[in-house]
């Protein structure tokens, strides 16, 4: 296809005076991918939204120059904007889950895309929509299509729901395509697939803009790119210039703070004990549930490991592999169809063989403390209406530390994850993501447990905060022998802490061993290909 240059030239945000970009210039080139990479609040999202429309009513937007071939999209009103967004300059969303309408089928956003600009495109007839919705799901590596066109997003992986946006945002083939966080919490091989979409629309023609906090990530697939902190362009240049020669010490902060695959860092702790008893024993468990058309489907089949005290073992596979499942199964959240956990020699969730029933959670309460719980998005998990003092409060009720002594206490912890003791009057909302998940942190030593289990806890964070919270857990395992069981997609950060590794497939483990066996000797295909979609190393 034939496209037109996004010309971007001294592009400055304000909010209230505020100013959050400072003079940005770059171009958007047909069959060119530009990368954009920073940390949170660097005004990645904010720039991308700007240049279709959607900085916001608050949002004063000046340029020397913004424009589409010789559309001056600084003067557009919101009509105008109507004919370009879609046709012209397609954005894909970050989030997938949250930009999928939840009450509609996967068809019927993408149809509704065919038809944003009012014309139609000649599909006025709806078989012939329905035709093209199918084209567009292939075209972006959907299996099934015509199964996938009936589903919502919640019914699809993570992986899926965003080849679907992809798809929606290229219905009407615009030339430009801009993609806010793509890849975000997605499996390796998901990752590698939505890249390769964008590959594939590169080699098409199209012009790419890429925003990422994952510079790894953008590196497969990008020919150049900017690198901002705060609003300001910091470095920019060809993506093998960046990557092995970054001349900024920014831009080497966050290439070093990448976790690397070939790069292997727990140690025995110095509290390490002679027990070799297991701390946890998790025998056999078996959890299924219903589906759309009324069968099971199996999501975990038979899994059985042992956890060693003061060890991490990390569990890793695609989304949907039945990782989360066996978490919450462990954690006592879940009951298990079959099989049982035992956790400190006590049974903890499953069935009592000499009662044939099923442990209650009244009988897990007083030991509630002894096993912490660390999310993937601790925002969902705290109320926003509580302080930090008061959710740390309500965390140490369940210990049995005296309740004259929780100031104190909650002081100490803030302390131990880095924070300072002002931060326990904010609300969740005030605080960034990596305060979150130290407050998230803090939350599950309170009372002292034995074992944390870490639900995808550095997936949502930028590299350099994701280093941060690695190192954060790695320093209090030493200091207090906890044990973790670690989930997660990414096999860098999987490689970086764990001790032994589960590697799940289909709701089954398909291979297990100390981490530098599985990772340097795989056994079996499916961890070959995880490892094998994994994104160069160039640090």
């Amino acid at each position: 296809m034939t496209g037109q240059d996004l010309t971007v030239e001294k592009l400055s945000i304000s909010f209230g005076g505020k100013q959050v970009v400072h003079d940005l210039s770059f171009q958007i080139t047909p069959g060119k991918i530009l990368a954009m990479v920073g940390e949170s609040g660097s005004g990645k999202s904010v720039t991308a939204r700007s240049l279709v429309g959607l900085a916001g009513e608050q949002a004063q937007v000046t340029a020397g120059s913004l424009c589409l071939g010789d559309d001056d999209l600084l003067r557009l009103d919101e009509a105008s904007w109507g004919v370009i967004r879609g046709r012209k300059i397609g954005f894909v969303l970050q989030d997938a889950l949250t930009s999928l309408d939840p009450l509609r089928t996967v068809g019927q956003e993408i149809e509704e895309s065919l038809t944003a600009d009012g014309k139609w495109r000649g599909l006025r007839n709806r078989a012939a929509r329905r035709k093209q919705v199918l084209e567009l799901l292939k075209s972006t590596s959907v299996p099934e299509p015509e199964i996938r066109a009936r589903q919502r997003a919640d019914e699809l992986s993570g992986g899926l729901r965003q080849r679907a946006l992809i798809a929606s945002a290229i219905a009407l083939n615009p030339g430009i395509v801009i993609a806010d966080e793509p890849t975000t919490a997605l499996d390796a091989s998901a990752v590698s697939r939505v890249l390769g979409l964008f590959r594939d629309l590169k080699n098409a023609g199209h012009g790419i803009l890429l925003i990422s906090h994952d510079i790894e990530a953008v590196s497969q697939v990008a020919d150049s790119i900017i690198v901002i902190k705060n609003g300001q362009m910091i470095e920019q240049g060809e993506t093998e210039q960046i990557l092995r020669h970054p001349s900024q010490d920014y831009t080497r902060l966050l290439l070093s703070s990448v976790p690397k695959k070939n790069h292997h860092s727990p140690q025995p702790s110095t509290l390490q004990t002679n027990d070799e008893t297991p701390l946890l024993v998790v025998n056999d468990i078996v959890k299924s549930y219903p589906n759309t058309t009324g069968a099971s489907r199996l999501a975990v089949d038979r899994v059985s490991f042992t956890l060693r005290r003061g060890r991490t073992l990390g569990i890793l596979g695609e989304s949907g592999s039945g990782k989360t499942t066996t978490a919450r199964i462990v954690a006592g959240f879940l009951e298990p169809d079959e099989g049982n956990v035992w956790f400190d020699g006590r049974l903890w969730s499953g069935v009592q063989a000499k009662t044939n029933r099923s442990v209650e959670e009244h009988e897990r309460r007083p030991f509630r403390h002894e096993m912490g719980i660390v999310y993937q998005d601790p925002l969902s998990s705290f109320d926003p209406r509580w302080t930090v003092q008061r959710i740390l409060t309500d965390a140490l009720k369940a210990s049995a530390i005296p309740h004259a002594e929780h100031n104190d206490r909650i002081a100490a912890l803030l302390t131990v994850v880095r924070l300072t003791p002002d931060i326990s009057r904010r609300f969740p909302l005030q605080l960034s993501g990596g305060q979150r998940q130290r407050i998230a942190i803090a939350r599950a030593i309170a009372g002292n447990p034995k074992m944390i289990v870490c639900d995808e806890p550095v997936s949502a964070l930028d590299v350099s905060v994701q280093a941060q919270v690695l190192e954060l857990l790695t320093e209090l395992q030493e200091r207090l022998n906890i044990s973790y069981l670690f989930i997660s997609h990414d096999l860098g950060v999987i490689r970086q802490i764990s001790d032994d590794v589960l590697v799940m497939q289909n709701g089954r483990v398909v291979e297990a061993g100390p981490t530098q066996q599985v990772f340097e000797a795989p056994q079996h295909k499916f961890t070959r290909l995880l490892l094998n979609s994994k994104l160069p190393d160039y640090v």
